[in-house]
């Protein structure tokens, strides 16, 4: 085995840690008859040499060497090294990709181009795995083949063969997904697909064969999933939970009733069998060992991927059917906008006696909340159920997911506030190194503006360490807070002014500008005076956002102002005009500092006067000239500012209203801002263009700021003010018009 592999000049190839000389050491490591050098060289690999999908050069030179070592059954644990080929050689550079690809990227894009060439060119061995002895193997080879091989038929035809005698549950799920990636990757191929997945999952003998199929057919092939998917589904889980536990060796197969699979019927579109291509064969499937007598067994290791294989199987321990939820989840991805069915069907996962099957529902709510709109009453309601179940983990996830939920999680309150009540040791967390904050039970209900929050916020302030994001909670109180006042203003007046001055007072200082206590000013002058010069910046920032909040009750500070603005062109000069204007509404004084603001070379700075002037109205109309040039800028979001403070002193809508429109379609996270202008003009005229675009985006199911693999702890609550902006502009209740 490697033979050649000292030959290669692997010093002078470099991966993501530098010289790739260890790279050997690494490939022998899989090879390994010690468990845990083989995972700790699988770590390696994806560590270094693969690290987050990179394809290097010494990427390349490992791939003859990986496809030795799948082929040699000798070695053990060979399905994670197909599982490491797959991800190799599977990366698909289209056409757009390639015209996107700038000079410093060329190289890159050339070694995962090589990479699926070299991966592809020997993909015909995992036709040859498909039956191999070790079940770990054969969970992986299928999706390999569906990923890597040029010939999807021949593909299609071997899982369909293999399927039926294959004695193992979970390889035949990846069977099963495998012939969905087929038929993802080759759309023409999808209506046959569909087709045999239909069949599947009317009359497959295992639930969960019948679960898979459904969850394939929904990726590839929509149209062919049953018009009762969510009883079909439910009762499924039903049938799943009930089941008693599968042996691995089921000693039931007859030729026209196979284990886990269906006989071919006359009625079947016949496949082609495999083309008689000479780099590999599909061997003739025989029955082989199950997953329970055959998989290796992996010892806990302090790696990557040792401690994921270790929170994977604490996840799933003791489950039937450990794949159930991943099965699901590929269900409702392939659901995708169909809003209704899938909240029907997590309702029903929520009202299951099986806890796992009920955290994982938990989740995935959140998942479908945060991407869609829709109506949610029922579905949030039966997450607040789970916050009194005694399962510690089913009562946090629920607890998290209603904490991004903001107003929607209205149903929920009555029992977020039971969970309070039941356990006030909790409302504040510690860690082992940062500052402690509030638990997401507490945020979630202060978040719905529920006064039962207060008495939390209250216990968290008499702590030694103030929670971090206490401030951000009395903002979504509101009035409801504002027996919070006296201890924020207590607090603060302890604070020290040395280095950790910023994160002890910048809560406290974001509660008080929230409750507007102006009653607060000398404990907030004195932070503006001696902010420190370590975050000194910062800080005096955020006192000064709470002088403005005060407006006239901090009368007390205009000396501290009018003295700061005396320096302009700088941004502390620009944010001490705009609080000196909301104290004293002296727009003589305040008027220069922001146009020369205006002028700054920092975009930020600029966008801060724009929105200074906007608020002075028209006293500052004389900058309208200056506003109206930006709103050719380059800087979108300063177009957008710029406009914005152009209606607010020139009251003129038509120029304003065109270039927000603009900016709307060109970043949809300008939105927001867009719509809050817009609500504020008034009554926005039937058949105009802003009125299509509000209707637009008001029929949208897609929530505006969805991301596909990431998302914002506030999304939702941005989405759905949006939402509200859109029909207040359309219903008019603003203070003019945008004819």
């Amino acid at each position: 085995m490697f033979s050649g592999i000292d030959e290669v000049d692997w010093a002078s190839m470099e991966h993501a840690y530098g010289p790739a000389d260890d790279v050997p050491d690494l490939l022998r490591g899989l090879a390994s008859a010690d468990p845990a050098e083989r995972e700790a060289a699988l770590d390696g690999m994806y560590g270094a040499v693969h690290h987050q999908g990179d394809v290097y050069a010494c990427t390349l030179a490992c791939i003859p060497f990986l496809f030795e070592l799948v082929v040699d059954p000798g070695v053990q644990d060979r399905g994670g090294v197909v599982e490491l080929l797959t991800s190799i050689g599977g990366f698909d550079l289209d056409e757009d990709d390639e015209a996107e690809i700038d000079e410093d990227e060329i190289e890159g894009a050339a070694n995962y181009a090589m990479a699926a060439a070299a991966v592809t060119a020997g993909a015909g061995v995992f036709f040859e795995l498909i039956a191999d002895e070790d079940p770990g193997v054969r969970l992986a080879a299928p999706l390999a083949l569906a990923t890597l091989h040029r010939h999807p038929v021949r593909v299609l035809a071997l899982l369909r063969e293999r399927l039926p005698v294959e004695p193992d549950e979970e390889v035949r799920l990846a069977l099963v997904e495998a012939a969905g990636r087929v038929a993802l990757r080759h759309r023409p191929l999808a209506e046959r697909v569909g087709k045999w997945l239909g069949l599947l999952a009317e009359r497959a003998d295992s639930p969960g064969l019948r679960l898979a199929a459904l969850a394939q057919l929904a990726r590839c092939s929509p149209d062919g999933l049953p018009g009762d998917v969510v009883p079909v589904v439910a009762g499924l889980l039903r049938e799943m939970r009930s089941a008693p536990e599968e042996s691995g060796d089921r000693g039931d197969g007859g030729e026209h009733a196979p284990p886990g699979g269906i006989a071919a019927r006359e009625d079947d579109e016949p496949e082609p069998g495999p083309d008689p291509a000479p780099d590999a064969e599909p061997v003739d499937p025989e029955p082989v060992a199950s997953a329970e007598t055959g998989r290796c067994e992996h010892v806990a290791t302090p790696t990557l991927v040792g401690q994921l294989r270790s929170l994977s199987a604490q996840e799933n321990a003791g489950r039937g059917a450990p794949w159930a939820a991943d099965l699901l989840r590929t269900l409702h991805v392939g659901l995708d906008d169909r809003v209704g069915d899938r909240t029907a069907l997590l309702a029903d996962q929520l009202r299951s006696p099986d806890r796992r099957q009920r955290i994982d529902a938990v989740r995935m709510s959140g998942g479908l909340i945060r991407a869609w709109r829709g109506p949610y009453e029922e579905l949030v309601a039966l997450v607040g159920e789970q916050l009194s179940d005694p399962e510690p983990r089913l009562a946090e996830a629920a607890s998290h997911v209603l904490e991004e939920l903001f107003g929607l999680a209205a149903p929920a309150a009555d029992a977020l506030a039971a969970r309070l009540a039941a356990d006030p040791g909790s409302w504040v967390r510690t860690w082992a190194s940062g500052p402690p904050g509030l638990s997401s039970t507490v945020k979630a209900l202060a978040r719905l503006g529920d006064a039962r929050a207060v008495p939390a916020l209250a216990g968290a302030l008499e702590l030694p360490e103030v929670a971090h994001d206490v401030g951000f909670a009395v903002g979504h109180l509101g009035a409801t807070a504002r027996p919070l006042a006296g201890a924020l203003r207590r607090r603060l007046a302890e604070v020290e002014l040395d280095e950790g001055a910023y994160d002890r007072a910048s809560p406290l200082l974001a509660g008080l500008t929230a409750l507007r206590a102006g009653e607060a000013a000398p404990e907030v002058l004195r932070v503006l005076r001696g902010a420190p010069e370590y975050r000194g910046e910062w800080l005096r920032t955020a006192a000064l956002r709470a002088l403005g909040a005060f407006g006239p009750a901090a009368r007390e500070a205009v000396p501290e102002l009018r003295a700061l603005v005396r320096r302009p062109g700088t941004a502390s000069a620009t944010e001490a005009a705009e609080a000196l204007w909301a104290v004293s509404g002296d727009a003589e004084a305040v008027l220069p500092v922001l146009i020369e603001g205006l002028q700054s070379d920092q975009v930020h700075d600029r966008r801060a006067a724009a929105v200074a002037l906007g608020a002075l109205g028209p006293r500052a109309a004389v900058v309208a000239p200056r506003l109206r040039g930006l709103l050719a800028h380059e800087e979108l979001w300063l177009r957008v500012d710029a406009a914005i403070a152009l209606w607010e002193v020139s009251g003129r809508t038509r120029e304003t209203v065109g270039a927000l429109l603009t900016a709307w379609e060109q970043n949809r996270h300008v939105r927001v801002r867009v719509a809050e202008c817009l609500a504020r003009m008034g009554p926005v005229p039937e058949g105009s263009a802003a009125a299509h675009v509000l209707r637009s985006e008001l029929v949208s199911v897609r929530r505006h700021n969805a991301m596909d693999g990431g998302y914002g702890s506030h999304d939702i609550h941005e989405d759905e003010k949006l939402l509200a902006l859109c029909r207040q502009a359309l219903r008019g209740t603003g203070k003019g018009s945008t004819s």
